[in-house]
């Protein structure tokens, strides 16, 4: 899902992963940034960096790690005016931007499957998001 959110994605565009630690955003994320960098690119989680650039050929991706911010005005020290203006930005805990987190972000919810691997997703998808989701035939 992530590499076919990736091919819909284009600069300014922002996606919120929300979830449960383990239910697979940093999983998501590094299959969305390897579908613009390349299958070989290391994506390390940003728990401890709190922010991944990653320079890829149409595009600068910015991976946000917010795990770790107490409050949501320390995200503005990370250079979050510039990644939501010019790049792709993957935002994990978005929730803890609060109202820095702007409305017309697609928003995925990450939770456990049935199985131990299996994973299900909840996306809201505001916007001209809705559309393009219908076009590529991945249900909101």
């Amino acid at each position: 899902m992530a590499r076919q959110i990736a091919k819909l994605s284009r600069p300014g565009d922002i996606l919120a992963l929300q979830g449960d630690l383990g239910a697979g955003k940093t999983v998501f994320a590094r299959a969305f940034v390897r579908a613009f960098c390349g299958p070989d690119t290391e994506v390390p989680s940003p728990t401890f960096t709190l922010v991944q650039i990653y320079d890829c050929p149409d595009t600068q991706i910015y991976h946000f790690d917010l795990y770790r911010l107490e409050h949501a005005e320390e995200a503005l020290e990370l250079g979050l005016d510039e990644a939501f203006s010019g790049g792709i930005s993957l935002v994990e805990w978005p929730q803890r931007l609060d109202t820095l987190l702007p409305k017309r972000c697609l928003t995925l919810t990450l939770s456990y499957g049935a199985g131990e691997q299996d994973r299900a997703v909840h996306i809201q998808a505001p916007g001209d998001w809705a559309n393009r989701l219908q076009e590529a035939q991945i249900e909101p």
